[in-house]
C-alpha cells in the first residue's frame, strides 16, 4: 500500500508551491549561507550573495518540479518522495556550475584551471546540497503530515454524510409506518358520521378534503417548523369539532417566538389524534384540548393535554406514540423524551421536551 506521499499529485501545479513566503524563506536561507560561507571566501560578500541567492531560487523550483512531478514519467516501483530529492541533489550542483562558468565568461576550461573557484563551487554545491536536502525532507514530512489529516477529515466527513442518510431513511421508514395509521383514523372518524346519516356529512368532507389537501405534502416533510405543525393540528381539530361540535373544545397556546423551531412533521398531531381518540371520543360528555409550547430553562415543552377519560381509556396506547418516541430520538437526538402522565381530576397529558440546542 502506498503511504500519502506516493499519492499521485492533484491540485495546483508545480507553481503554487512559489509562495511568497517560500520564496522569502529561501532568500533568508541563502543570505545565512553567503555569510556563514563569507570567511573561508576571498570573493566579495556582494558576489558570493548573488551566487548564493540564485541557489537557493533553483533549490526551491527544483524542490516544487519535482513534487509535481507526472506519475507517468516516473517508474511505477519508484515512491513519489524521491522525485523532489532527485531534483534537489541534481540542482545544486548544476545550478553552482552554471553561477561559476558564468562568472568566467562561459568558459569551462578557465573554470577547471582555476583552484579557488573548485574550492568556491564545492563549498556552495555542497552547502547547498545538504541544506537542500533538510528542507526537502522536512517539507515531505509536513506534506505527508497534512495529507493524512486531510484523509482523516474526510473520513469524517463520509461518516457524516452516511449517518445522516441513515438517519433520513430512518426517518422515512418511521414516516411510511405513521402516514396509514394516521389518515385510515382520520377517515374512520368521518365515516361514523356519513353512516348516521347527519345533513352536516357533506360539509364535514369538504372540510376534510381541504384539510388533506394541506396534510399530505407535509407527510414527508423531515424539516419542518413548531408554527407549521400548529397551524396543521388547528386544522384537524377543526374538522373533529365539526363531528362533534357539542363534545369537543379546544385552545391552542403557541408563542411567535417559537414558531420558527424545527420541529419533526405529524409529531404534534400525532398526540392530538391520540387525545381525540383515545380521550375525548370515550368520554360522555367528550372534553376539552389544550395544544402548548413553552421555552423553559432552556428547553423546548410542547404538550398536549385533555380532559377525556385518561389512562383508564387506555391513553399510553397506540402505535403511534411508540413511534413517535423513535421520531424525536431521530431528529432531535437521545435526550429527547416523551412524558405521559394523567392530569387531575381527570385528563391525560402529553409532552415533547427537546434539550438546549437541539430543536434550533
Amino acid at each position: 500500500m502506498r503511504s500519502p506521499t506516493d499519492a499521485p499529485p492533484s491540485g495546483p501545479s508545480w507553481r503554487a508551491h512559489l509562495t511568497g513566503r517560500s520564496i522569502a524563506l529561501s532568500l533568508a536561507l541563502g543570505a545565512l549561507a553567503a555569510v556563514a560561507l563569507s570567511p573561508i571566501f576571498v570573493t566579495p560578500l556582494p558576489v558570493l550573495l548573488g551566487r548564493t541567492l540564485f541557489l537557493a531560487l533553483v533549490l526551491l523550483l527544483a524542490f516544487a518540479v519535482g513534487l509535481q512531478w507526472p506519475p507517468a514519467l516516473r517508474p511505477a516501483w519508484l515512491p513519489r518522495w524521491v522525485m523532489p530529492v532527485i531534483a534537489v541533489s541534481l540542482a545544486a550542483p548544476v545550478a553552482t556550475f552554471a553561477v561559476y562558468v558564468l562568472g568566467e565568461g562561459g568558459d569551462v576550461r578557465a573554470f577547471v584551471a582555476n583552484h579557488g573557484a573548485l574550492m568556491g563551487f564545492g563549498w556552495i554545491a555542497g552547502t547547498g546540497l545538504v541544506v537542500g536536502l533538510l528542507l526537502t525532507l522536512g517539507a515531505l514530512l509536513r506534506e505527508r503530515d497534512a495529507q493524512a489529516r486531510a484523509q482523516v477529515l474526510q473520513f469524517e466527513l463520509e461518516r457524516s454524510t452516511l449517518e445522516r442518510q441513515a438517519l433520513d431513511a430512518r426517518l422515512s421508514a418511521l414516516q411510511a409506518r405513521i402516514e396509514p395509521h394516521f389518515l385510515f383514523n382520520t377517515l374512520a372518524n368521518v365515516q361514523a358520521l356519513v353512516e348516521s346519516g347527519s345533513p352536516r356529512a357533506p360539509q364535514v368532507l369538504s372540510s376534510l378534503i381541504a384539510y388533506l389537501r394541506a396534510a399530505v405534502p407535509r407527510l414527508h416533510d423531515h424539516d419542518g417548523t413548531l408554527g407549521q405543525e400548529v397551524e396543521l393540528v388547528r386544522a384537524y381539530l377543526d374538522l373533529m369539532r365539526m363531528r362533534m361540535p357539542d363534545r369537543l373544545a379546544f385552545d391552542i397556546d403557541l408563542d411567535a417566538s417559537l414558531r420558527g423551531q424545527r420541529f419533526p412533521a405529524i409529531a404534534l398531531l400525532t398526540l392530538v389524534e391520540n387525545a381525540v381518540r383515545h380521550g375525548i371520543d370515550p368520554a360522555e360528555d367528550g372534553g376539552h384540548i389544550t395544544v402548548a409550547a413553552r421555552q423553559q430553562g432552556g428547553e423546548l415543552h410542547v404538550w398536549v393535554e385533555d380532559s377525556g377519560v385518561g389512562l383508564a381509556g387506555d391513553g399510553s396506547s397506540g402505535m403511534g406514540l411508540s413511534n413517535l418516541r423513535e421520531r424525536l430520538a431521530a431528529f432531535f437526538g437521545p435526550l429527547a423524551r416523551l412524558e405521559l402522565g394523567e392530569v387531575q381530576p381527570r385528563g391525560f397529558r402529553a409532552e415533547i421536551v427537546v434539550p438546549a440546542g437541539a430543536a434550533r
